[in-house]
């Protein structure tokens, strides 16, 4: 695995044909972009009028966060206490929010009496008192209510796990007050929302919820949820869900100071990184590459992500819609797409496959035996241009 590239080091980074052409792998790469993961950063921080939380769960190679950190992330909102040992261990200043609704006890009391977390986020009045039990009831906590949101019509739907009713968590947030010196009530629309009015509801909504709770709360997390670009979806630009969240501010009545917060994973991260990928075999309209759903692509399994796609090598024949076999002995290992190349692919050819910083190594298995892709940085832009998340396309395939 490549070490960490600076950015000052960056002009000297290889262009991913040339590192593709030199090295010539059988196994895949992940192409890693350190200037873009820390221009996006930039670009949504400058956005967002509050804090910026990266949510580490979405790629927590250590590489990207380091990219973040350049960028200028100080907030990192972990899910597990493996998360949150990898953010200290590697960014001693970094601050810490645990913002897993259900914990279990060995990791709320590691994470605070350890690695100096204060904030943990709940939704159940049984799982406040395993924070309070486990913290010996700290005066110097910030709890975070995550309240429910009516399903919505986002990509992926984050409605039916987590989340309390308004009314259940009204009362948590009354329960709350008297243990926090900083209290919070935080939400999630989904998963790549497409649609800016969900956030300006869940904020009518949360503001609605504070007032039941007759206690006052400082932080309002939005959450993520901010879609990117693929080449069946062209999101509204950053600026409009930013519109969105300040007009569900005014209209929620919530108290002068109220700070907000923001998780956002996707939207930081997703053109940070491709994957290149061989052909080991065509059959007709399916190429056999070597990595899958049990690997870097899960999201183009089931979830029927299309990603952008770029052969390696010059060609003049028309473009076809491919899908794709992954290299496990599953037959469910398929990835339909369609995915455009020259019709003239073959055994040997490689691809480039963009938009996976987000939710792509990540997610791989050691299934059959094929381990997680090596690791390079390069100088690339990507596939799909989306710092900002506005979208313009910089590259056939």
């Amino acid at each position: 695995m490549s070490a960490f590239i600076p950015h000052g080091a960056l002009r000297a980074l290889p262009r991913v044909d040339d590192l593709i052409f030199a090295a010539r792998p059988e196994d895949p790469v992940l192409c890693l972009r350190p200037a873009v993961l820390a221009e996006t950063a930039r670009a949504f921080r400058r956005a967002f009028p509050g804090d910026t939380l990266y949510a580490v769960k979405c790629n927590p190679e250590p590489q990207v966060l380091r990219a973040l950190w350049d960028g200028g992330v100080r907030h990192f909102d972990c899910a597990s206490l493996g998360e949150v040992r990898l953010v200290r261990g590697l960014f001693p200043l970094a601050i810490i929010h645990f913002m897993h609704p259900i914990k279990a006890r060995s990791a709320i009391l590691e994470s605070y009496a350890v690695h100096g977390v204060r904030d943990f986020v709940f939704d159940s009045a049984e799982e406040l008192a395993k924070i309070l039990a486990e913290t010996n009831d700290a005066t110097d906590l910030g709890l975070f209510v995550r309240l429910g949101l009516p399903k919505g019509s986002a990509r992926y739907d984050l409605s039916g796990k987590f989340g309390a009713a308004p009314d259940v968590a009204a009362a948590l947030l009354a329960a709350a007050r008297p243990h926090a010196v900083t209290l919070g009530l935080s939400f999630h629309v989904g998963s790549q929302c497409m649609e800016p009015e969900s956030y300006t509801r869940a904020m009518i909504m949360a503001g609605d919820t504070i007032r039941a709770s007759g206690v006052a709360v400082e932080i309002v997390d939005v959450g993520g949820g901010f879609p990117v670009a693929y080449p069946d979806l062209s999101p509204p630009p950053l600026s409009a869900f930013m519109a969105a969240i300040a007009r569900g501010y005014a209209q929620a009545g919530l108290a002068a100071g109220t700070r907000l917060w923001a998780e956002p994973g996707r939207a930081l991260v997703a053109g940070g990184a491709s994957l290149v990928v061989q052909v080991q075999a065509r059959r007709d309209g399916m190429l056999f590459i070597n990595d899958g759903v049990y690997g870097s692509l899960s999201d183009a399994g089931t979830p029927a992500f299309r990603f952008p796609v770029r052969a390696l090598r010059a060609s003049d024949a028309p473009l076809r819609d491919f899908a794709f076999f992954g290299p496990t002995c599953d037959s469910a290992d398929v990835m339909h797409g369609p995915f455009p190349l020259p019709a003239d692919m073959a055994e040997g050819d490689w691809i480039e496959i963009g938009q996976l910083g987000a939710y792509g190594a990540c997610l791989g298995s050691n299934f059959n035996g094929f381990e997680a892709p090596r690791i390079e940085a390069v100088r690339d832009r990507p596939l799909l241009e989306t710092a900002g998340l506005t979208t313009r396309r910089i590259r056939a395939a």
